[in-house]
């Protein structure tokens, strides 16, 4: 147990519990109360609740989060699944503990929801957005399965859950500037903008620096900016229960023998 407070991958386990649950009450809770369905003194007033839309919305933002964080922490994102996988051998005490924990304070300090929040909910909306995009499309993983365009588009039904009432959901600048110039309607249009871009920038930090930390200097990465040469990168791990870790590939490996038979093959 002592060794396992002293991991690095523990600690990025337990702050994607605190951050996924965080997500999840601020998406979940806010597509259940809509801009439709206000609060007053703590009681829901206003239209009749649409039961499949909230249940869309918890089991989307359940599906959602499980691939983005899932090869992080587990996802268990619920107190009672931790507890289930305790008594099944599973974790261990300390593990538990600390996810209960985490998933208990990211529900607290989940930020509400009102109708003056658009900027607010535009980032969150592509927050999820983009870390499900840089989750799914990791090459260092080696537990996906299932479709990624599949888990990306219910990443973007997910958004609109959670931002159609408020904001009718943007998450897409380029979708939202083509219906302002054809409504001729720009009224609040920067929101459409600076929303999405913070909450995509936000997810990249979160999931290359804290969740999934790459092991390539930045230095190094950032030149694609100027090359538009993407590195490769071998997959390594130190055990088959901790995160892939992502190295470059080492320049000079021998090439393989049907590499070495195309080449005298052309050589001849």
């Amino acid at each position: 147990m002592a060794s396992e407070f002293k991991k690095k991958l523990f600690w990025r386990a337990v702050v994607a519990e605190f951050l996924a649950m965080t997500l999840f009450v601020f998406i979940s809770i806010g597509s259940a109360l809509g801009f439709h369905y206000p609060l007053k003194n703590n009681q829901t007033a206003g239209a009749a609740q649409d039961n499949v839309k909230v249940s869309l919305a918890f089991g989307l933002s359940i599906a959602t989060l499980a691939q983005s964080v899932g090869h992080i922490s587990g996802a268990h994102l619920n107190p009672a699944v931790t507890l289930g996988l305790l008594l099944s051998c599973q974790i261990s005490v300390l593990r538990a503990l600390m996810y209960i924990i985490a998933q208990c304070v990211g529900a607290i300090l989940a930020p509400g929801v009102n109708s003056g929040q658009g900027l607010g909910i535009e980032i969150i909306g592509t927050l999820q957005l983009v870390l499900c995009v840089l989750a799914t499309t990791d090459r260092r993983r080696r537990d996906l399965g299932g479709s990624s365009p599949l888990a990306i588009g219910l990443s973007v039904s997910l958004g609109h859950l959670l931002a159609i009432d408020y904001t009718g959901c943007g998450i897409n600048p380029a979708r939202s500037f083509g219906s302002s110039v054809i409504t001729h309607n720009f009224k609040d249009h920067w929101i459409f903008w600076v929303g999405p871009f913070i909450g995509g920038a936000l997810a990249v930090l979160i999931y290359d620096f804290i969740l999934a930390p790459r092991t390539s200097d930045l230095t190094d990465r950032v030149k694609v900016w100027t090359s538009g040469h993407v590195e490769e990168y071998d997959l390594d791990a130190d055990d088959v229960n901790s995160r892939v870790e992502m190295k470059p590939k080492i320049k000079g490996i021998p090439l393989s023998r049907p590499q070495r038979s195309a080449e005298r093959s052309m050589g001849e």
